[in-house]
């Protein structure tokens, strides 16, 4: 079995392997395009996000820097999809994204992992992981998402978590590790942050002109 077999099937594998580095190499130089276009390049850079990702939706954007293992080439997202400064993406293998999700500056998504055995780590041994994001979720600035973890639709994951379990749906997460605080319920409708309530009825808020 190849390296890059083991790497497909979930398996360690020697991720310095030139049957993969080459193949990064390549994803990575249409990420650098990316991340030296112009900030009023805004059609070169929608052309460049649907060549880069595994798939992407409509009206996704990804604030540069934009740092990735292998070039986006693993990450899939969905519909309205907005990733501010220095996300980085460790797709060595999938990472799913929703719908309409957010994701604060420097987060940190990860697929990859090493062996605790020090003798394999010598030759840069790794296995992968994937990670799902529900739809409307929103990761806090800072945060960190570890291999294999899932975070259920409408979560919000507090900056500077470090994401080391699934995450259910329609919670508030924060903490090292990270750890759910409380349910998004009807207080939410009212307060926007701490106890300021909102001037109007969240709900019509997206109809101001």
């Amino acid at each position: 079995m190849t390296q890059k077999e083991r790497m497909q099937k979930g398996l360690v594998y020697m991720s310095m392997d030139e049957s993969i580095t080459a193949e990064q190499f390549r994803y990575m130089d249409v990420l650098y395009d990316y991340n030296h276009t112009r900030p009023l390049e805004m059609e070169k850079r929608a052309a460049l996000i649907k060549k880069m990702f595994a798939e992407a939706g409509e009206n996704c954007y990804f604030e540069p820097p934009l740092n990735s293992n292998f070039g986006c080439r693993h990450v899939h997202v969905g519909n309205n999809v907005y990733a501010n400064y220095g996300v980085t993406f460790v797709d060595d293998t999938d990472i799913y994204i929703g719908d309409n999700v957010m994701l604060a500056p420097y987060v940190v998504i990860a697929t990859a992992g090493h062996p605790i055995y020090p003798e394999l780590r010598k030759y840069a041994m790794q296995y992968n992981r994937s990670v799902r994001i529900g739809n409307n979720v929103w990761i806090g600035a800072g945060a960190v998402v570890l291999p294999g973890v899932t975070i259920g639709e409408n979560s919000v994951i507090g900056a500077g978590s470090v994401v080391t379990k699934d995450i259910p749906a329609n919670v508030v997460a924060y903490g090292n590790p990270c750890r759910v605080v409380r349910e998004i319920g009807e207080r939410d409708k009212e307060f926007f942050f701490r106890n300021e309530r909102y001037d109007i009825p969240p709900d019509e808020i997206k109809d101001e002109k």
